[in-house]
């Protein structure tokens, strides 16, 4: 199993702005004033291009479905939290908190992939769940190891433990469970999605362990990506509140292999862990502060990873 890809599916936004519906567990995002709607989405589309572009210079697959104004889904920049494709053929469909990020499944970018020449076989339903109020979203709520089988979730109100199972059980993952908190108003709070805290890539991961409070489970973690030979790279909390858990490695032209992240994380990067992950990534960064503010999402969330066979 590859654990990256050259192939990624982003969502242009029409109508994005802070959804209310996420805000209440979602602790990243942040009001931003004094901007008219059409202003923050102008902004945030510019952001998106920019991003697309850097990605196309160096040779990433980026296939770009324009989001339609009708449902309004304010998020569907994240489409990574809605779907995952495998090596497989398998496509995932998760089931999501808020019910305005629910009409973001789309049917029709299956068939825009398909078009493309990628393999579909079949299709994995999760979304029943939603009825019995239980969220798993997506590649937000699972780190997946795929090259060592393992799935990585950090349990909140968005990652069901049983359905993690469940999932693990469906794609043989071993999975690796634990709690990780961020301080909201002095107060510990579960954070949303793991892929905040947490970036795998190939022959590296970037972790916030602080996050993870309890002394067991944060040597459990650890230890799990030592022993795969991965080297761990520390992040602090303040620097996971600049998104630098919320990268993703790609491949480029010559399977040349980038970690993309905003230009906010990398700011908050210190030379030694940019030379830590220069070891192993050339690093693409893009200004994404909108995105961020309103969505509490960065580049990570804005690219679901295609590892689909091709015809």
């Amino acid at each position: 199993m590859k654990q990256t890809t050259n192939s990624i599916l982003m969502i242009r936004p029409v109508a994005f702005r802070m959804n209310e519906q996420t805000t209440v567990n979602n602790h990243l995002q942040k009001e931003i004033k004094g901007l008219s709607a059409a202003e923050i989405n102008t902004r945030a589309q510019q952001e998106f291009d920019a991003l697309v572009a850097k990605l196309r210079k160096v040779g990433v697959n980026v296939i770009v479905v324009e989001d339609t104004p009708e449902p309004s889904t304010p998020d569907s920049i994240f489409p990574n939290n809605w779907i995952s494709f495998h090596e497989s053929g398998d496509v995932v469909l998760y089931p999501m908190f808020a019910e305005n990020r629910r009409p973001e499944r789309r049917e029709d970018i299956l068939d825009i992939l398909e078009d493309d020449g990628f393999v579909i076989k079949e299709i994995m339903d999760y979304t029943v769940a939603e009825e019995d109020d239980v969220f798993l979203e997506g590649t937000g709520s699972l780190l997946l190891d795929r090259e060592n089988g393992k799935a990585y979730c950090a349990l909140s109100p968005r990652a069901d433990e049983e359905l993690m199972i469940e999932f693990c059980e469906d794609f043989e993952f071993t999975p690796v469970i634990f709690e990780a908190f961020q301080t909201v108003d002095g107060k510990r709070e579960l954070i949303y999605h793991t892929n905040v805290m947490m970036t795998l890539g190939d022959t590296f991961a970037v972790i916030c362990a602080d996050s993870i409070d309890d002394k067991k489970e944060r040597k459990m973690v650890l230890d799990s990506l030592r022993g795969d030979d991965k080297e761990v790279i520390l992040i602090t909390e303040e620097q996971l509140n600049n998104f630098a858990g919320n990268m993703l490695e790609v491949k480029g032209k010559k399977d040349e292999r980038y970690l993309v992240m905003s230009e906010a994380a990398y700011k908050s990067l210190t030379k030694k862990q940019i030379s830590q992950l220069e070891a192993h990534v050339e690093i693409i960064h893009s200004n994404l502060d909108t995105i961020e503010a309103c969505g509490g999402g960065s580049a990570r969330c804005m690219m679901a990873e295609i590892f689909l066979p091709k015809n």
